[in-house]
């Protein structure tokens, strides 16, 4: 009977993970069919010709590879400034003891209650008090900070034992060496996992981005995305636009499967209770 109930599980499993799969797969088998031909396919799981015609469309319509280095170069930092605030300030609130602490936490978790939409306006005004619209900086300070990162950085620093932070005050080490010599190795799979969700949310941003800039050198990934799409005027290039799907996927998945291995730790560490 057990063993049955773990084959039902299996099946399930598959059942969920092929359904999700399945659009993934398609778009990317649809990226190399010729716009004429990708509504003539039906629903064959293999689809042929095959050709790279609608990748060098793109790269020939519009400058793709632009938009991608400006993505790519935005998410990166953004997901190195969130690592190197949150986990100190995470690690200040979990161990230190200093006047307003619980006060100013509740404020922080307070912020992670406001929607990203109302900061717009008062982002957007202070970005052109400092003359930086269209600049990268615009694109990156905003996304630097964030209580998300803070709150998941010190709930995990409150379950180290602190029989770590007493040896280390044997030997003379202060609080700077260590966070940096002990603490922070330790929390790897909570710092990848951060630094996944911010990737991903940085690289998926659309309206911040598109609000701030207004060339195309200074564009990402899914603002040119959006614009080549409502450059079509009597027919859509699907083909196209399957294939500039697929580049802006791509990157995603490959940061997700760098990270999955600390990813999985920290949420199997997540669920166990001593």
């Amino acid at each position: 009977m057990n063993k049955l109930r773990i084959w039902g599980g299996y099946l399930i499993l598959i059942f969920i993970a092929i359904t999700m799969l399945y659009p993934f797969f398609a778009m990317i088998n649809l990226s190399f069919v010729p716009n004429g031909e990708i509504f003539n396919q039906g629903g064959r799981l293999f689809y042929s010709p095959l050709s790279l015609e609608n990748y060098s469309n793109v790269f020939e319509k519009i400058p793709l590879w632009k938009y991608f280095v400006n993505s790519l170069f935005v998410a990166t930092v953004t997901t190195i400034g969130q690592v190197l605030f949150c986990a100190p300030a995470g690690y200040a609130f979990a161990r230190l003891n200093f006047k307003y602490r619980d006060a100013i936490f509740l404020v922080i978790l307070i912020t992670m209650l406001v929607p990203p939409q109302v900061n717009i306006i008062p982002l957007f005004f202070l970005m052109r008090q400092f003359h930086w619209i269209n600049t990268y900086q615009a694109l990156i300070l905003p996304g630097l900070f964030g209580g998300f990162g803070i709150f998941m950085m010190r709930q995990y620093f409150l379950g180290l034992p602190k029989d770590l932070e007493e040896s280390a005050r044997i030997d003379g080490c202060n609080y700077v060496q260590m966070f940096c010599k002990i603490i922070f190795p330790l929390a790897v799979p909570v710092v990848t996992t951060l630094a996944i969700f911010t990737f991903v949310s940085s690289w998926n941003s659309f309206m911040w981005p598109l609000i701030v800039t207004n060339t195309e050198g200074m564009r990402t990934l899914p603002v040119g995305l959006a614009i080549f799409k409502g450059s079509f005027r009597e027919i859509t290039l699907w083909g196209d636009l399957l294939a500039c799907s697929v580049i802006c996927t791509l990157p995603v998945v490959a940061i997700f499967l760098l990270g999955k291995k600390y990813f999985i730790n920290d949420i199997l560490q997540g669920g166990v209770k001593e």
